[in-house]
């Protein structure tokens, strides 16, 4: 058998009339792989065909390439199960359910057994020609290393086609003697349930009305969540003990075929997870409000709050999609407020889950959360062993009651480590007394700064620690605070935290004590960069520096090496600003003193793996092919062709009429950058009177830029008036030393604000973006306390950008996903003009 290759489905085709049947009929995508990259879907489907056998599908090469398995896969290393290699079906089946008519091809019955992601443990690509793949399924029911092996016997090698296989489990933790159930991991429906699956709900409602004999109402309830307090490990009888997990409260709101997802704040929060949405509306249950947590584990299966929020603030179809197979968000829930329109939340607790539990898969993306009656200590100490978040108590009579009360209980669990005491920050009350202790621990050989810790500092600590620190000597910074005053390495501290968040600085640290018995050297990190997680892929696509010791900032002696290696380092805060939006390079080969030129058009020459999308434009009558970056390698790609500069639209692929954000663009030109500073005060000034919040970066040359986040409800003509009210009245307050007027020798020396940038097609340069500066400076977003006297362009450079961000936040990162009620906001500026 050939190695993998993208197929037509003309096969699949062939056998099936579109319009007879409700299988997908969506074309082969052979870049879909290469665009998500990384892990990639899998799906388990049981079919009850003419014989009943279970269909396993592996995305390669933008189809899902299948198997057969009359006896379906077995997670016991024991049984080598028979797998027929079958024609590749579209990725959109990976989806289906339901029924296939009788008359077509493969007529009957077909569930989503199971579902997820794989990747390949050795290339697919060699294991095609030599009859092995080996890969790790990450599904609701299948987990671990599997192997499918071509049979290779006398009556394989006379047919000759290569489509005789065995599925087998790998020996490892997730091998396991007994069989998985046989429901669907998005509906909960097994075969037998889908001739007639209204059946199911009907069942339901049965038992719902013994409970509650009332007429139902119509619709979903507007529920708010019931909250736990804090407390300590308890057992005690009529008691109830669940995991708590490390995720966003969600309810799921269903009524008919349309699905809400509302977080504990009432947000709506359906498009950020679709994969929740969807098994929720595949259940087979016309109305419900179900409560719940939404999750996202790491690699070893523990809820990881950082990945959650990583995936969470991503915006638009796209970048959700990508995140599909990289972050998957899997739902627990644990209450029923409501059901089949009964109002449930007056039952007792265990009554609410027994019907709740009757109503989900046995496993996959909403799935029942598991409780355990009494024993609550002990519960409480296997989930501190498994480094799980904490338990709730629950008492089990106790009905569904909004706000907190004390029927529900959270006890937290927490991780502890060692860490140097680094150094101290005064308290900012009284400089002579500590204030916070920052930390760090030995990665490697080198000791890294990874926070600062000031909870658990009581009096008595703080006057004994401080003794300590007096006689050490003085030590160079490992970060650049200058509020900390660091210290030699001696000291020695214990400090619980939750987690370590992505650039490797600890949540929510709290200090417990010092640990005399301790030398410094014996605290070894325990974080692991990854280089954050790329949404799209896994993928390694390399790219060979050229001409690195080429000289490109002569003034700092800064080369091309130092910018490319920039890019790649700055690409984890950058990329959120540059993902789906046509992007524009300013190319300096030669440095920022030599030749340089401006290019929209991609060049045939960029490899495949770094996007682009072609746009009309009518003034040239063609399609311009600009470049998109969706991953850090993308981005090294662009830095290594001498992108010093890279500038990108305001909007994204997906709704190219609608912007993320209106800019106001300072340009001081002949202004003293004092005045710059004045007016973008005023600005600030204005959009909190008008209710609107708005975020700040410097323009990386001379001026600075103010975003207003639009959540993409304004075209880019609403944008512009809007800039331009904005404008207006910030210059009649400050007439002196601001205008719009654009021609540049009328504008008197005064700071212009540019809100022409805001038409369709105009460009702003990325957060994070180097300039074409002799300081090497960048565009960096600001925290509005960090607008002064003090503040310049030249501060932030290629140099220092990377460690002030491991440092800090992002302040400007909520442009790209705060909605602000613009209608309001638009009516009290409409004021202002007037008067």
């Amino acid at each position: 058998m050939a190695a993998r290759k993208p197929d037509d489905l003309s096969v699949y085709r062939a056998k099936r009339k579109a319009g007879a049947t409700p299988e997908p009929f969506s074309p082969a995508d052979p870049g879909a792989t290469a665009t998500r990259g990384g892990p990639r879907a899998f799906v388990v489907q049981q079919h009850q065909a003419s014989h009943l056998h279970w269909d396993v599908r592996l995305e390669i090469d933008g189809v899902l390439r299948s198997w057969a398995v009359p006896k379906g896969p077995s997670p016991d290393p024991a049984d080598k199960r028979f797998a027929a290699l079958v024609e590749d079906h579209p990725l959109d089946y990976a989806d289906f359910e339901g029924r296939i008519p009788d008359g077509n091809y493969g007529a009957g019955y077909v569930i989503v057994w199971d579902r997820g992601t794989y990747v390949e443990l050795e290339p697919f690509d060699t294991g095609f020609e030599r009859g092995k793949l080996l890969f790790e399924l990450r599904g609701h029911k299948l987990r671990g290393r599997w192997t499918l092996v071509r049979m290779q016997g006398p009556r394989q090698r006379e047919a000759g086609d290569g489509k005789e296989w065995l599925l087998i489990k790998e020996r490892d933790e997730w091998a396991r003697e007994v069989p998985p159930a046989n429901d669907s991991v998005l509906s909960g429906l097994t075969l037998e349930d889908m001739p007639d699956p209204a059946v199911v709900e009907r069942r339901l409602a049965e038992r719902i009305r013994a409970i509650d004999p009332a007429p139902p109402e119509t619709g979903p309830l507007p529920v708010k969540p019931m909250l736990a307090r804090s407390g300590d490990a308890f057992d005690r009888d009529g008691w109830v003990f669940e995991i708590k997990y490390d995720g966003y409260r969600l309810m799921i709101e269903k009524d008919g075929d349309q699905v809400t997802l509302r977080s504990r704040k009432g947000l709506v929060l359906t498009a950020n997870f679709p994969e929740v949405e969807k098994a929720a509306r595949r259940l087979p249950f016309s109305q419900f409000v179900i409560d719940g947590e939404a999750v996202v584990h790491d690699a070893s299966g523990i809820p990881s709050f950082s990945l959650l929020q990583q995936r969470a603030r991503l915006r638009g179809s796209a970048e959700v999609s990508r995140a599909l197979n990289a972050l998957p968000v899997t739902y627990y829930a644990f209450d029923l407020p409501q059901s089949m329109g009964h109002d449930l939340r007056g039952l007792p607790l265990l009554a609410r889950k027994e019907l709740l539990q009757a109503m989900l898969p046995s496993t996959g993306p909403v799935r029942y959360s598991e409780h355990i009656e009494g024993s609550g200590i002990r519960v409480f100490e296997h989930v501190q062993s498994l480094g799980l978040e904490g338990v709730v108590g629950k008492r089990a009579d106790s009905p569904y009651r909004a706000g907190r009360s004390d029927a529900w209980v959270k006890v937290r669990t927490e991780r502890t480590g060692d860490f140097v005491i680094a150094g101290w920050a005064p308290n900012k009350s009284n400089a002579a007394d500590i204030g916070a202790l920052a930390l760090a621990e030995y990665r490697g050989a080198e000791l890294t700064f990874c926070g600062r810790v000031g909870a658990g500092l009581n009096v008595q600590v703080r006057k004994d620690i401080g003794e300590r620190l007096e006689g050490l000597a003085p030590a160079d910074a490992l970060a650049d605070d200058r509020e900390v005053r660091w210290v030699a390495p001696s000291l020695v501290c214990e400090v619980a935290y939750k987690e370590y968040t992505l650039d490797g600085r600890l949540r929510q640290p709290a200090f417990r004590r010092l640990r005399d018995d301790k030398p410094p050297t014996d605290c070894i990190g325990h974080f692991e960069d990854p280089s954050p997680v790329e949404v799209e892929s896994a993928v390694h696509h390399t790219v060979t520096v050229t001409n690195r010791d080429k000289v490109f900032f002569p003034e700092k002696d800064l080369t091309k090496g130092h910018l490319v290696d920039y890019y790649e380092r700055i690409a984890p805060w950058m990329l959120p600003y540059l993902r789906d939006r046509p992007l524009v390079l300013t190319r300096f080969p030669d440095g920022i003193h030599g030749k340089s030129f401006y290019q929209r058009d991609a060049p045939d020459f960029v490899p495949d793996w770094v996007k682009r999308t072609a746009l009309w434009t009518e003034t040239e009558e063609r399609d311009i092919r600009y470049f998109m970056v969706e991953d850090a390698a993308s981005l090294k790609y662009l830095a290594n062709m001498g992108a010093i500069p890279i500038h990108a639209w305001h909007s994204r692929i997906d709704r190219l009429e609608h912007p993320d954000w209106c800019v106001l663009d300072l340009d001081p030109k002949d202004a003293p950058f004092a005045d710059v500073v004045a007016v973008a005060k005023e600005i600030r000034v204005l959009l909190d009177e008008i209710e609107l919040p708005g975020y700040l970066k410097t323009s990386g040359a001379s001026g600075l830029h103010i975003l207003v986040p639009l959540a993409r409800r304004l075209t880019h003509d609403q944008s512009r008036t809007l800039g331009e009210l904005l404008a207006r009245v910030v210059v009649t307050r400050l007439p002196e030393i601001c205008t719009i007027v654009r021609a540049v020798r009328k504008r008197e020396s005064k700071v212009y604000i540019d809100y022409m940038q805001n038409r369709h097609g105009q460009l702003i340069v990325a957060p994070f973006s180097a300039r074409a500066e002799p300081a090497a400076s960048v565009s960096m977003p600001l925290r509005w306390s960090e607008l002064n006297g003090r503040l310049s362009n030249a501060r932030h450079h290629i140099e220092n950008a990377v460690a002030r961000m491991k440092r800090n936040e992002d302040p400007m990162l909520p442009v790209l996903t705060d909605e602000p009620d613009l209608g309001a906001a638009l009516a009290r500026l409409a004021e202002l003009v007037v008067s």
